[in-house]
């Protein structure tokens, strides 16, 4: 069993994949999805990529994704919020990105995966339970 246990744990690690060198704040705005079907961003129009941003501000975020498990607050800064989000069964890691924006009110959001091609919805689901628990509070 130990033996089992210990073959698995680089395949485990593997699933985290390397940190992103590529996001942030870039001209006013977050990085852009990739062609890849497993980002979401409110600075993209199509609908595979496309979410509306969240009508809420960085403290309201922060105070929800404190309540949520697998999310890890990585970095804060005054307009801009980076967290990483562990999947329970795989170890797969997410960095999702939020960029309040003042002047109109609203928080911009990217959520993406660091590994594979497909999410099956994943990083959309997230954002949107975001936003359902944003409403709720």
């Amino acid at each position: 069993m130990k033996k089992a246990l210990i073959t698995l744990i680089p395949f485990l690690s593997a699933c985290a994949g390397e940190a992103p060198t590529d996001i942030g704040v870039q001209g006013g705005r977050l990085t852009p999805c990739p062609d890849s079907p497993n980002c979401v961003s409110s600075f993209e129009s199509d609908e595979t990529h496309g979410i509306e941003p969240l009508q809420a501000d960085l403290a309201q975020i922060r105070e929800v994704l404190l309540t949520l498990e697998q999310a890890n607050i990585v970095s804060e800064q005054d307009d801009y919020l980076y967290a990483e989000f562990t999947s329970r069964i795989m170890g797969y890691v997410d960095d999702v990105e939020f960029l309040h924006d003042s002047g109109s009110g609203v928080t911009h959001v990217r959520s993406a995966s660091r590994v594979g091609q497909s999410d099956l919805g994943a990083n959309r689901n997230r954002i949107e339970n975001i936003r359902s628990e944003l409403i709720r509070d």
